[in-house]
């Protein structure tokens, strides 16, 4: 009844809203006799600030078009990897026609950003995802609002997104041999489960693993966030916070955690800087500071934009993780994809390097939280293990802003670099050409089925024309040998292709301009 009712507070507001927009523009537009009239900025603020407290906040995009690489500007295009019912695997493919900066690229790390799944969208990393692109190869968890998802695509528990994770981590460990895991906030305790289970099956885990500002062990410093869990029985939650979708919506009639009640809680945590948040955005307007109302709205064109949660999920979580500490009791079992429970034994990974982040200012994931992964992984030698307090930070800022990218960062990226050790390997690609996938150095590896014939790799090598495959030509690098690593659409792999297929034997051709830019 909560959600029909908001949906319908939200219905009868709407039109208000647009109408104060349209009265901003009247009275703010120089052209508009309005503008002239006494006391017209005052009016155009004040319709505007009514407006964004009004208006109904759709998700965001990324909006990541370039990024640097070592000073070269690369073009960004995002696309989905996996479709999931409940999530989407989004990479951030990026596009050169530098040769070096190409060969940069492909030399690169692959990281997957496990984002929470907590009220917020993804694109709440995007200062995350941005800083990234430029060192590594990106992908990230794009979770879906449970109110767009139809009842026949079933529930979604706490056990299924730790399956989501550890198929990401199988693709990308299928597309470059190798990956690191950057999981920030809620996602820590799934992420860590996921890996632990594919240790205890002897699979491989991901080179690294930075978990920051994350309730690993929620009795450590508790926060508000902490006491109103353990403060409120289970039923509590399910009585009073789970809400059916309405009928205007894909998922009507499914059980939810809205994504409204969230976001009301987020305000709630700290109203008074809300609300002279907003003022000061009023007086911006009337001093016509452009700077600082465009950074206003950008924020909280963020923050207002949330999700809903399925019951079942939100639930489990509240029980696993803020009730039960089952994690760090050693007591949670997980289902796998056929219904067999595992037992989380973080002690099993050994192979795993780990770094957790936390904020010395954090209001949501206490200190010491995030850092008790470090006590759980024993199994991962104590070099191997690190921490690192942010001075000053709060929870949002050890992921985004300038704490983040002037502090955070650079030492995520070098933790990175240093346990990213690879080796170039040739697999076939499946369509007649090998494409180069990066593994451990330390792995075995299968020698080639077929003996590679000699190749001249001073020069220019052009790559098979393929009505499927953008011609590119780069210079292939002297470790390399054989291998021309090239974007091929079509078979979504981020690196390659060497002379071992029928062009090999073909007369050689002279090199041409290129027709399109270079991929990785």
């Amino acid at each position: 009844m909560l959600y029909q009712m908001y949906e319908t507070q939200r219905s009868l507001v709407e039109p208000f809203a647009d109408f104060a927009l349209a009265a901003s523009k009247l009275y703010s537009n120089p052209l508009s006799p309005f503008s002239q009239t006494p006391l017209s900025q005052r009016i155009s603020a004040g319709f505007e600030l009514f407006y964004r407290l009004g208006k109904d906040y759709e998700k965001p995009q990324f909006g990541i078009t370039t990024v640097d690489v070592e000073g070269v500007g690369v073009t960004i295009m995002e696309r989905v990897e996996i479709d999931k019912p409940f999530c989407e695997l989004r990479r951030f493919k990026r596009f050169t026609d530098e040769a070096a900066t190409l060969q940069t690229m492909l030399a690169q790390p692959a990281v997957l950003i496990v984002a929470p799944l907590s009220g917020h969208y993804a694109t709440l990393l995007r200062d995350t995802v941005r800083s990234m692109l430029s060192d590594h190869k990106v992908y990230i968890t794009d979770w879906k609002n449970a109110r767009m998802v139809p009842m026949d695509q079933g529930v979604f528990h706490l056990d299924d997104y730790v399956n989501y994770v550890q198929e990401f981590i199988r693709h990308l460990q299928g597309q470059y041999g190798s990956c690191h895991v950057v999981s920030v906030c809620q996602p820590t305790v799934p992420v860590l489960a996921a890996v632990s289970l594919m240790a205890s099956r002897g699979e491989t885990t991901p080179l690294t693993l930075t978990m920051m500002g994350g309730p690993i062990d929620a009795r450590r410093s508790p926060t508000a966030v902490n006491n109103l869990a353990t403060t409120r029985s289970y039923e509590w939650f399910e009585t009073n916070v789970i809400h059916d979708v309405p009928s205007n919506y894909p998922g009507a009639g499914r059980r939810v955690y809205p994504g409204f009640l969230q976001h009301t809680g987020f305000v709630a945590m700290n109203p008074d800087r809300h609300a002279t948040s907003h003022y000061d955005y009023f007086k911006n307007l009337l001093k016509g500071d452009d700077a600082s109302t465009e950074s206003h709205r950008k924020f909280y064109d963020e923050y207002n934009a949330v999700l809903d949660m399925d019951a079942a999920y939100y639930l489990e979580t509240i029980h696993t993780v803020f009730q039960d500490f089952s994690l760090v009791k050693g007591t949670w079992d997980v289902k796998s994809v056929d219904g067999q429970p595992e037992r989380v034994r973080p002690q099993d990974i050994t192979d795993s390097a780990i770094l957790t982040v936390e904020g010395e200012l954090d209001d949501i994931s206490g200190a010491g939280q995030t850092r008790a992964a470090l006590d759980l992984c024993t199994g991962v030698p104590a070099d191997q293990r690190q921490h690192f307090e942010v001075e000053g930070a709060g929870h949002y800022g050890i992921f985004s802003g300038r704490r983040w990218r002037e502090t955070v960062y650079p030492q995520v990226r070098d933790f990175i670099l240093a346990h990213a050790t690879q080796a170039p390997v040739p697999v076939d690609d499946g369509i007649g050409h090998d494409a180069l996938r990066v593994v451990p150095a330390n792995a075995a590896v299968a020698a080639p089925a077929v003996e590679e014939p000699a190749v001249d790799t001073a020069g220019i090598i052009e790559l098979p024309e393929d009505p499927q495959t953008e011609l590119a030509q780069v210079t292939p690098p002297e470790v390399a040998k054989t291998v021309l690593e090239a974007a091929l659409e079509s078979s979504q792999l981020e690196a390659t292709a060497t002379l071992d297929g029928p062009q090999a034997h073909a007369p050689k051709a002279k090199p041409r301009t290129p027709r399109g830019p270079r991929r990785t």
